[in-house]
């Protein structure tokens, strides 16, 4: 997290120079593909993270039905 620290610092004329670069490079046509790219890939790392974290709670679950089954 030490890397986006310098984000704390950027004001209103930072961030309106960086669109207006972008803008620049990529051009009016090309930002929604940038930015349609850009969610679908934040949406496909969400749904990775999700199916992780149920693999984990699957697992968990199985671990605590094997112990209950022990002590039985």
């Amino acid at each position: 997290m030490k890397s986006l620290l310098f984000l704390q610092n950027l004001g209103a004329g930072e961030i309106i120079i960086i669109a207006l670069v972008v803008l620049l490079l990529f051009g009016g046509k090309k930002i929604p593909e940038l930015m349609r790219g850009i969610g679908k890939g934040v949406r496909s790392f969400k749904e990775g993270i999700n199916d992780v974290e149920k693999e984990i709670d699957g697992v968990g679950k199985e671990i605590d039905s094997i112990g209950k089954d022990d002590k039985k």
